[in-house]
């Protein structure tokens, strides 16, 4: 299926790693522009290098858990033209009991999974308006909907973007633009292998015993993927969603999430 993608500008944020990396080969691929952003100029070079074959694509080192990061993002990646299609994909999780939470934990995972994309949003989102064209995607989690308790405050942000998407959405009846969250399943990438690889070594296992035991008897049990998803199986629901031929889906937070919530909507 055409897309129809050719000619858009895409940015897409922390896609220097898994899932943000795949989305922005999607998108690449389908024949869009794309801006590519991290917070490692090395990282964003060696990127930009592995990509460039599949089309126009160029990046921009950016810390987005400050406002300072944010604004030079948003300065740098519509110099040339404006964004057309913007996903909010840059975040972190951590595992960490309740109580162990400090305040300045709740406030960077805040800084970092929320306000990147609100600061980016409000940037952008007027310009998409006027043009009567644009696609914002906002990258939720299945903890958007069910909450670990040992993830509290990385579920928060997580609910957070889904109403933030929808209020954006409001913005936009009547016109070519849309906002929406994909609540995304539990994804194979470098953040989760490290956790993995790192909590089979507590428990004296390997990581594969660890990834069964979490499909198994942990929080995967609920999966009826009953598997980690691929970063490419993700980026293409999202590139679908950034396509003129997903008009009629606004202001939803549809799930690619393998099924993990046991919910009929």
């Amino acid at each position: 299926m055409d897309l129809e993608l050719s000619g858009k500008r895409a940015l897409v944020t922390g896609s220097t790693l898994g899932i943000g990396c795949a989305i922005a080969e999607a998108l690449l691929k389908e024949g869009a522009e794309v801006v590519i952003n991290g917070r490692d100029d090395a990282r964003v070079s060696k990127v930009m290098a592995e990509l460039a074959s599949l089309g126009k694509v160029s990046g921009v080192t950016a810390d987005l858990a400050t406002a300072g990061g944010a604004k030079t993002l948003i300065k740098r990646s519509t110099e040339p033209e404006p964004i057309d299609i913007l996903v909010n994909n840059a975040g972190y999780f951590d595992v960490v009991p309740f109580e162990e939470i400090d305040d300045a934990a709740w406030l960077d995972i805040f800084e970092t999974n929320v306000m990147s994309g609100v600061r980016l949003s409000r940037a952008m989102l007027p310009g998409m308006l006027e043009r009567n064209w644009g696609r914002m995607i906002f990258i939720g989690s299945d903890q958007s909907s069910k909450p670990n308790p040992a993830m509290a405050h990385y579920a928060m942000t997580k609910t957070a973007v889904v109403s933030i998407a929808r209020s954006l959405a409001e913005q936009t009846k009547g016109t070519g633009v849309t906002v929406n969250t994909v609540q995304v399943a539990p994804t194979w990438t470098e953040g989760v292998e490290a956790f993995m690889k790192s909590m089979a070594e507590i428990k004296g296992i390997t990581p594969e015993e660890m990834s069964k035991e979490y499909f198994a008897t942990g929080e995967g049990n609920t999966s009826l993927l009953s598997r980690w998803a691929k970063p490419a199986e993700i980026a293409d629901v999202v590139a679908f969603l950034c396509s003129p031929r997903a008009a009629a889906i606004n202001g939803s937070a549809p799930r690619a999430d393998g099924g993990m919530v046991r919910s009929l909507f």
